[in-house]
């Protein structure tokens, strides 16, 4: 894309990078950062004389100026602001300015609060709502009943740096309450994340209805009990049954409740490894007869889906086409990590796909398998992503992949031209301590502590300009082994998810740890009225 003219207007729009009419006086603390921020004399008041206009009508209206007055609704008791078509903004009013002729990144926006009101502007609904967003940032962060608001005079000019700001959530290992998601969208779509993955499959569970094969959730969503303790060591269980899934009227629900706050959800469906569940609900996708049984303890397995059998196709593209019927995402998901090859050595079956296909292991049977999932996925019009290990044995054709296993896979991928989010657990796994393991809940192990995740450069130094292009962004993973409650997940995600939204929306040259430090001691004060129960760890030094 190009941002000449854009990054023009934007510097002579910005007295500083980050907003300061004087050495010290008046601050705007928002996260992600902006690209531009110049602070006027003076203030506007929002009360509840003011209205809402914008120069469009659609669904998109609704979504944006919703996202407004909810906000104020719940957090400043006010009564929804009254909105109506304009198409032009009104003195002492709040102008949501639609206008595709801007050349502004879709996810870009400005805003502009002088003493006749605010005006944001985008040249996509995507903007206006991150516009919004900004806005409410600027306010006070209190839910004390207020009869005016003021917003500090200001202009900010500001878009992503990256296309794919995501960050993932594993329901598998401990299921999630559908109304948790939902908050959990909430949380993101303030950061301006824009991409949820979510984990849907695995070992120790099927969360997600398929009403071809009823047994995955009546069988693979349930578990007898769980592992106490570390993976690693423990040989202790609760003894307590573990089960929950999504019907499908939840998926629809969750689909369209992010899509209103342009959040894109991609779905997870492992293949062909972490696939217990499905062996257990449908023991002949498996390689031998079993029995299987839904995983009770954390790990890889050495049992996974049969690449010697048409029928296992047969169940993968089944389940795919009700999985695309729900989930609009141009991207699915289907694992591909942590694939043991012993049972493939092992059946007659896998051994002559391998001779018939004319491959030379089991590693480019895996890559077959996954080549015929993304061919199924491209006949419908979508794309496939996949953990690094589907590289091995040989890239799928149009395939994506996300680096987890450092950026090695990552690097690997951009040279082949082929898109890449990156993921790297060193960085970007929220599931590791972030403090002396010794006053923190047990965790998988690691140290990622917010200041390294503030580090952070999605783009490896070893790409070339034309090879960097083929980087998206990144996400943050959260793998829930060790995370039995929502309370949890939120203390593991939060404030290190802000740091992350600040890596893949800011400009590289303008982040300071301690400056964010800085805006991030206000944000959290947002965060004790939203009631998101984060760690205090770096904040309190």
């Amino acid at each position: 894309m190009n941002y000449i003219k854009f990054m023009a207007l934007t510097i002579l729009a910005s007295i500083s990078i980050f907003g300061f009419t004087s050495s010290k006086e008046i601050e705007i603390n928002i996260i992600p950062k902006p690209i531009s921020v110049k602070i006027d004399q003076g203030q506007f008041v929002i009360d509840q004389k003011t209205r809402i206009f914008y120069n469009f009508e659609s669904n998109h209206t609704q979504n944006i100026a919703s996202a407004l007055n909810n906000h104020l609704k719940k957090f400043y008791s006010f009564e929804p602001l009254k909105g109506s078509f304009s198409k032009e903004a009104k003195k002492g009013s709040i102008f949501l300015k639609l206008d595709s002729a801007l050349k502004m990144p879709k996810e870009g926006y400005r805003i502009e609060i002088s003493n006749r009101g605010v005006t944001i502007e985008a040249s996509a609904p995507n903007g206006l709502f991150y516009g919004v967003q900004t806005l409410i940032q600027m306010m006070p962060p209190d839910a004390k009943k207020l009869n005016k608001i003021k917003l500090q005079m200001a202009q900010i000019v500001d878009y992503p740096r990256f296309d794919w700001r995501g960050l993932h959530l594993d329901v598998c290992r401990h299921f999630m309450p559908k109304e948790f998601v939902l908050k959990y969208i909430d949380y993101m779509s303030m950061h301006k994340l824009n991409t949820f993955h979510f984990h849907l499959t695995e070992d120790q569970g099927w969360r997600i209805e398929i009403k071809k094969y009823p047994l995955l959730t009546e069988v693979g969503s349930k578990r007898d009990e769980t592992l106490i303790g570390s993976g690693r060591s423990s040989n202790q269980y609760d003894g307590i049954p573990h089960s929950g899934f999504y019907t499908q009227e939840d998926i629809k629900e969750i689909v369209e409740y992010a899509a209103k706050r342009y959040v894109n959800v991609v779905p997870e469906i492992e293949m062909p490894g972490h696939a217990l569940a499905a062996l257990a609900s449908y023991p002949h996708l498996g390689c031998t007869s079993g029995p299987y049984k839904v995983a009770t303890r954390w790990g890889v397995f050495d049992d996974v889906m049969c690449a010697g059998k048409e029928s296992t196709f047969e169940f993968i593209e089944d389940v795919l086409e009700e999985v695309l019927a729900l989930f609009p995402s141009q991207y699915i998901h289907i694992g591909g990590d942590e694939c043991p090859k012993k049972r493939w050595i092992e059946c007659p079956l896998c051994q002559e796909r391998i001779k018939q296909e004319g491959l030379k292991d089991e590693h480019e049977l895996q890559s077959y398998f996954i080549q015929r999932a993304e061919r199924f996925l491209n006949s419908k019009g979508r794309k496939l992503i996949g953990w690094d290990e589907i590289l091995e044995g040989g890239l799928a054709p149009n395939a994506a992949v996300m680096s987890w296993r450092g950026v090695e896979g990552g690097i690997a991928a951009a040279k082949q031209s082929h898109y890449v989010v990156m993921t790297p657990g060193s960085h970007c796994y929220f599931d590791h301590y972030q403090a002396d393991p010794q006053t923190q809940p047990l965790a998988i192990g690691g140290f990622t502590p917010l200041e390294k995740i503030y580090s952070y450069e999605p783009v490896p130094e070893t790409l070339t300009q034309e090879e960097a292009r083929f980087i998206m962004g990144a996400q943050g993973n959260v793998w829930t082994e060790y995370m039995k409650t929502t309370s949890h997940v939120e203390f593991m995600v939060y404030p290190r998810a802000a740091a992350l939204s600040e890596v893949v929306w800011s400009a590289k040259g303008e982040r300071d740890y301690n400056e964010f430090l800085k805006r991030l001691r206000e944000q959290v004060k947002r965060y004790d009225v939203y009631g998101i129960n984060y760690s205090k760890a770096a904040i309190d030094k």
